[in-house]
């Protein structure tokens, strides 16, 4: 499972620091390269909820391979890639394949670690490892693309596939939820097609315009089909793919709320940061993954001490406490001024690590420990589902406003006004690209007066995002310690505590 989620989580993050060495390679438009990232995530957020159906249906282990087989073979067809086209189908399929280990993971940790003392030793590993692959993506594939070539972002995952695979047809159990009944077909098309929409709207709507009518009719019909979804799952009962009841559960919504708003904002507030240390400060992907260290490290040990304290601890003290640290890290983000250094993240970035490093492993065991061992795959896909969507709305949605805040301070600065109707060009590269590249599109004699303000509008609109970000973590720990109650928790998660 730690391989595996190494694996998956490494492919959000590793990508984004090679895209301009296959805009090169394949003569890719800006909006293809968009789609190498989003074609991934849209899809494995479309299907986990699926497939960890599925997986309770047709066995976890029977998933759970498939899903790695798919994953290493669209891993190579993406690295071979020929074209943009060929290389956006493979990171969808890549991401169905995802979407599949994904979905089942925790329930079969759940499955092989039993009691609560086990589970949470394994889950803070677990998360540790999660934790550990995301903060060392752009250092890893920085490191590829330099010494070897963007290829090996993908083709790296071939060995690890195989390494896994091993272990998985081996050593494995499988299980099934025995009261399981058909396949629910026409849930999985609505809710698959219905997030897809949505999340597609989006990711698009920055690029097309917000009011553009391909845009518009992703929102509408992506709603009307999760509400179609809605009253399927309703009228289906015990054949349901997602059983409505979960939701009655206080400690469920309180997590799967409270894991929606924390990656919402706390990813989507690393991909600025991390954009605001290569754009703005000028460091190398490999010189940005070493300034990201101390996180990294805060959260490795944090999590691994997590997994021990979760049997002993509230499972609500400890989430709302994690997602608190959170919060308080990107308040501390915000001391970022124009003329400051990276150095002025150090405490943002240390808080921000214990709170990461403290989330996953109650957030796992909570998650699958509302329901009985036989529904923990939908359990487990629901949860995933939440925790991706939140990674793919937040991104979008506060990388949209993002780039709305930078376009309008510079365009409003006196250096804008002065620019004319140059000035939104330059807003746009501003907000997109480095600030090194602006002096191609003022005059000589401006560049120095537009480089300054570039970077005021910048580190402005990056302090009052992350502050917005710091507010949705901070529900999202209100709810957590509100609703989440160790009192939910099925008897199979407690026989350990209790003896």
């Amino acid at each position: 499972m730690c391989v595996t989620t190494f694996m998956l989580l490494l492919d959000v993050t590793v990508v984004n620091v090679g895209l301009p060495s296959v805009r090169d390679a394949l003569n890719a438009s800006f909006a293809e390269q968009q789609w190498v990232i989003a074609a991934y995530t849209l899809t494995m957020a479309a299907f986990l909820l699926s497939s960890g159906s599925l997986a309770d249906r047709l066995g976890r282990k029977r998933v759970f391979t498939l899903g790695l087989v798919i994953f290493t073979l669209t891993s190579l067809a993406a690295g071979l890639a020929v074209n943009p086209f060929m290389l956006n189908v493979a990171r969808g399929v890549q991401g169905i394949g995802a979407a599949m280990l994904f979905s089942v993971g925790l329930a079969l940790i759940g499955q092989e670690f039993r009691g609560a003392r086990a589970r949470g030793t394994a889950f803070g590993l677990w998360g540790a490892v999660g934790g550990l692959a995301f903060a060392f993506g752009p250092l890893i594939g920085g490191s590829l693309t330099t010494a070897l070539s963007w290829r090996w972002i993908f083709l790296v995952n071939v060995p690890i596939g195989l390494l896994a695979l091993l272990p998985t047809v081996l050593r494995l159990r499988e299980s099934r939820d025995p009261h399981a009944q058909g396949v629910d077909r026409a849930g999985m098309v609505t809710f698959g097609a219905g997030l897809a929409l949505l999340l597609f709207g989006l990711m698009a709507g920055n690029s097309e315009g917000w009011n553009c009518p391909p845009v518009l009719l992703a929102f509408g019909l992506g709603t009307a089909l999760l509400g179609l979804f809605a009253v399927i799952q309703r009228n289906k009962g015990q054949a349901a793919m997602l059983d409505l009841s979960l939701f009655k559960i206080r400690s469920f919504n309180g997590v799967a709320w409270g894991t929606f708003l924390n990656n919402a904002a706390a990813l989507a507030s690393i991909f600025l940061l991390i954009s605001y240390m290569q754009n703005v400060l000028g460091y190398s992907a490999w010189e940005t993954g070493l300034r990201f260290l101390p996180l990294t490290l805060t959260l490795f040990v944090v999590a691994l001490a997590t997994g021990r304290l979760g049997s002993a601890v509230a499972p609500g003290m400890l989430l709302g406490t994690a997602i608190a640290l959170i919060a308080a890290g990107l308040a501390l983000a915000t001391l970022v001024r124009p003329s400051s250094d990276w150095t002025v993240l150090l405490p943002s970035l240390i808080v921000m690590g214990a709170g990461m490093g403290m989330f996953n492993p109650p957030r796992a065991a909570v998650t699958i420990g509302v329901v009985g061992p036989a529904r923990a795959g939908m359990a487990s896909g629901v949860g995933q589902t939440f925790q991706q969507a939140g990674v793919a709305i937040g991104v979008s949605g506060f990388g949209a406003l993002f780039q709305s805040c930078v376009e309008s301070a510079f365009t409003q600065s006196a250096v804008g006004r002065q620019l004319g109707d140059q000035a939104d060009a330059v807003a746009h590269e501003v907000a997109t690209g480095t600030l090194s590249d602006i002096g191609d599109l003022v005059p000589a004699s401006m560049v120095e007066t537009a480089t300054a303000a570039a970077r005021v509008a910048y580190v402005d609109s990056l302090t009052e995002v992350i502050r917005l970000c710091a507010l949705a973590a901070t529900i999202g720990a209100v709810l957590v310690f509100t609703l989440v109650r160790r009192s939910d928790l099925h008897e199979s998660a407690l026989v350990e505590a209790k003896s």
